[in-house]
């Protein structure tokens, strides 16, 4: 884990895509309503219901986001990795806090208070501009998924994940690529609104059908052009 009192804040900032192209002066002006958050595995970043007055940066570690049914069932909205946000729409809404937030494994985050983005806004638009292309990423990315949910069986998500959201992008170089899940695959199931069972089975279907093998996290994609044409 990094040492907290030599991290260096402004730096950090600056090589994120949503501080990257304001000047030093807001730079110090943005760090100065920062503050860095040591979390152990399981803790919780904040709770539904919770008032909401930062956002907060991903800087080590791995932060997943989610609910819990009305049956005690948890569903797994988002996973979030270092370099990547959440809370940000929560902080301009001024409404408290939607989803349940809990780091998967060590983290380190970097919180920035409600306060110092707004007063950031006004002092350099560029930083608004900034906000509203991450918030429609994400927007992007959830209609993605519910289109995902609403048109695609489950076998057809598994793939799609293991294709798209894993960063495999060229599919007819037929090299054999490996995926390495970030999170236990009960949580991957419930981020692809799976039972875990099934996920499993997907991947013995996949694997019976010598398109991927599998070690424990690590899913050895075989042929990935033939993965994406597989009918499931």
């Amino acid at each position: 884990m990094l040492d907290t009192s030599r991290f260096d804040i402004p730096r950090f900032l600056t090589r994120l895509p949503l501080f990257g192209d304001l000047d030093g002066e807001q730079i110090d002006h943005i760090a100065a309503g920062c503050a860095l958050r040591r979390l152990e595995r399981g803790e919780m970043v904040f709770r539904v219901g919770e008032p909401c007055e930062h956002f907060h940066v991903v800087v080590l570690g791995q932060v997943k986001l989610f609910v819990i049914s009305p049956g005690g069932q948890e569903k797994v909205i988002e996973l979030v990795g270092p370099g990547q946000s959440f809370a940000e729409a929560l902080v301009f809404l001024g409404r408290p806090c939607l989803v349940n937030a809990q780091v998967l494994a060590n983290s380190m985050l970097l919180s920035v208070a409600r306060e110092t983005i707004l007063s950031g806004i006004q002092r350099d638009g560029r930083l608004a501009l900034r906000m509203l292309a991450g918030l429609s990423r994400r927007l992007h990315g959830l209609v993605h998924d519910v289109q995902a949910y609403a048109l695609q069986n489950g076998v057809q998500r598994v793939i799609g994940y293991l294709l798209r959201e894993q960063g495999v992008e060229d599919c007819a170089t037929g090299e054999v690529v490996t995926v390495s899940l970030p999170v236990s695959k009960a949580t991957v199931a419930s981020r692809l609104s799976l039972t875990p069972e099934y996920f499993s089975r997907v991947l013995r279907e996949l694997e019976e059908a010598g398109l991927i093998e599998v070690d424990k996290r690590d899913i050895r994609l075989l042929d990935p052009a033939k993965l994406a044409a597989y009918p499931g």
